[in-house]
């Protein structure tokens, strides 16, 4: 029986699946940029004030480390995460390339600035050795620190360099400002949990961190992490025509990470805590940028940590790995009341990435400029909407007004106008447009044969898409050759005229997220899919911290609904060290879950959750576990057999630009 391995994927997840990418073969450079795109990104550049340099300021200001080299390794010698191959061509004096929309160079230019930094009294930051920031508050007698990384690795390499230029100091608290991994991954690089444990280190999160942390992502994580692949272009090479950063910083790194569960849950705003002599207040923010996330305000410091509401760019409201929709609305309405409740007493803003601000006045134009961002794409996407546009429509109308589309921290670098104003659409609407074409559409195969027969085959396609693309109308050009390869995925003349104009409008984007995707797509259209194994997204803490029924209800989507139609059975699972008991039903093709003891079951199971911890990390297989009698059986083991067999094992790297 095949080993059973659980798929979850956000940016905690995503990380081991990208340490095994760096065995994969890069592309090579890509071809050069054309008159069109050079003309594109020269009218940008014009569009924006790049004589601006407040936030190259902001940016350094407060410096009192960095190291010379920034590559930080793992145990056995392999590289977790380095800025060198990005210091070869990228740098403050370094001017835009051709193949590089100018506003995401100057992003990228900016996320270079890394080592540790004075934020205020008493607040550090160590940045740019992770995608996120790490943060030390100074206690009395030690550190509370702020969302400790995405690994293992990069947090240990932070505090080491506080430790080297601030001194020998302990740490006494954890805060984790959200649910996403790159915020609480590094956990175990500066904390013994025996020390979380015995009560000397507290970790503070947010009300349903830890139910957030485990199950977002889950459902569809196979699907979420090919796609991921392609948003964070991890195969692409470092250079000008290649990965240039994830606009939220430079890349995800390559490490281990980990989970340590909080000890204290912030469950309402106003809280407050007092640690080692800091008094923190807590705006439980939940439903913005993460289903679980909370601001802090430090009063004594006059400090605001804005957590990911409030970055130097405009965030997902539908991240384009895939995940549920977030609420612009509710983003503005946590926006606005920071303002009320904390604005008037801020002097100094940081968050969990980018540069921090100083300044009232400046601060409190940047949370309101902020939440208007979101409450204008939320209220004219919805304005165009009720006037009968449809979501392709609406992100192609929609502009923001000079005042916010002229801010460097409103620009799309990470998120977009485009594809947040179709996330409202979808938010509301969902997928369907109301117009009957569309409501039972061809799937993209047979919709593409069609569509190439009516236009008079592939190569009288090519010819005239040749000519569009000589004329720079790479939109159009991708959408008609689409066709002719899902139409006739053989054709490499297509695949390379579709190659090419992916990757000019890869030069073009400003958003590193939709640079990668083009660039990927473009990659994977010239060299084909990935030759490589399924790709394992789980570590040991996530699967430890997650209760059977949400490994069930994975389960459940991992049923073969064809295969189980007339298997028929009932299964109980008794967790002896949990004390608990529940009933798995197989009827018509699905799995339901009940949380108590099964009446009669075909089959009873008992065992340890830590059994069922290892066969999801394919540490074992159900079979070896029933064998040594980690597991014990009662009943019908072949209906025991029967159902693991009607679980599917996902394929990983499925087609994604081909069909």
């Amino acid at each position: 029986m095949k080993r059973s391995v659980l798929h979850r994927c956000c940016l905690i997840a995503l990380m081991p699946l990208l340490a095994n990418a760096q065995s994969l073969p890069s592309p090579p450079p890509g071809k050069p940029a054309t008159e069109a795109t050079k003309r594109a990104n020269a009218a940008l550049a014009k569009s924006l004030d790049f004589n601006d340099k407040q936030d190259f300021e902001d940016a350094e200001r407060g410096l009192i480390a960095r190291p010379d080299t920034l590559t930080i390794k793992g145990e056995e010698g392999n590289v977790v995460w380095d800025m060198e191959q990005y210091k070869t061509y990228i740098g403050d004096n370094k001017p835009a390339p051709d193949t590089v929309n100018p506003s995401l160079w100057r992003n990228a230019q900016l996320n270079m600035h890394y080592g540790l930094y004075k934020v205020s009294d008493r607040i550090y930051q160590v940045r740019g050795y992770d995608l996120s920031n790490i943060t030390f508050i100074q206690g009395d007698t030690g550190w509370i620190v702020g969302d400790p990384l995405s690994n293992v690795e990069t947090a240990k390499a932070a505090y080491d360099l506080v430790t080297e230029h601030l001194g020998k100091r302990p740490i006494v608290a954890l805060i984790y400002s959200h649910s996403h991994g790159d915020h609480y991954g590094g956990a175990r690089g500066i904390v013994d949990e025996a020390d979380v444990k015995s009560g000397k280190v507290k970790v503070l999160a947010p009300e349903h961190f830890t139910e957030e942390a485990v199950s977002e992502f889950v459902i569809a994580g196979n699907a979420m992490g090919r796609r991921g692949m392609y948003m964070y272009g991890p195969l692409l090479p470092r250079t000008p025509t290649g990965g240039v950063n994830a606009g939220l910083g430079q890349a995800i790194p390559l490490g281990r990470a980990s989970l340590i569960l909080p000890t204290d849950s912030i469950t309402k705003s106003g809280e407050t805590r007092t640690i080692d002599g800091v008094k923190l207040v807590f705006q439980l923010t939940p439903g913005t940028e993460a289903p679980a996330e909370m601001n802090v305000f430090l009063p004594q410091f006059k400090a605001m940590w804005m957590a990911e509401n409030a970055t130097h760019t405009l965030h997902n409201l539908l991240t384009l790995r895939g995940a549920q929709v977030r609420n612009g609305l509710i983003w503005a309405k946590f926006l606005d009341e920071t303002i009320d409740e904390y604005g008037p007493q801020i002097d100094t803003e940081f968050a969990s990435h980018h540069w921090p601000m100083w300044g009232n006045q400046r601060i409190v134009k940047f949370l309101g400029d902020q939440r208007d961002l979101y409450k204008y794409i939320h209220d004219q996407s919805v304005n165009l909407m009720n006037k009968g546009y449809t979501g392709t429509e609406i992100a192609d109308m929609i502009q923001l007004p000079p005042s916010l589309a002229k801010a460097w921290y409103s620009r799309g670098y990470y998120g977009t106008v485009k594809h947040d104003s179709r996330a409202v659409y979808q938010r509301y609407m969902g997928f369907y447009d109301g117009n009957p074409s569309t409501l039972d559409q061809l799937p993209p195969e047979p919709a593409a044969k069609k569509y190439v027969e009516y236009m008079g085959g592939s190569a009288a396609v090519l010819q005239k898409a040749k000519a569009d693309y000589d004329k720079g109308e790479y939109r159009w050009v991708a959408e008609a050759v689409k066709q002719v390869v899902f139409a006739d995925p053989n054709n490499a003349e297509a695949k390379n005229l579709l190659a090419d104009t992916y990757e000019q409008l890869g030069y073009q984007a400003e958003a590193g997220t939709w640079r990668s995707i083009y660039l990927m797509g473009a990659h994977e259209l010239r060299n084909g899919v990935p030759k490589a194994p399924a790709l394992d997204l789980t570590g040991p803490d996530t699967i430890a911290a997650m209760p059977p029924d949400q490994l069930f209800s994975y389960w459940g989507v991992r049923m073969n609904g064809p295969k189980a139609a007339g298997k028929d059975m009932t299964l109980g699972f008794d967790f002896a060290d949990l004390r608990k008991q529940y009933t798995l039903m197989v009827r018509n093709g699905a799995l339901t879950t009940e949380s108590k003891a099964a009446a009669k079951p075909d089959a009873q199971l008992t065992m340890n959750k830590a059994v069922l911890d290892r066969i999801q990390l394919g540490q074992t297989t159900i079979d070896e576990a029933i064998a040594s009698g980690d597991i014990k059986v009662q009943g019908d083991k072949g209906k025991v057999k029967t159902f693991f067999s009607l679980l599917d094992v996902y394929p990983f790297w499925f087609n994604i630009v081909t069909p």
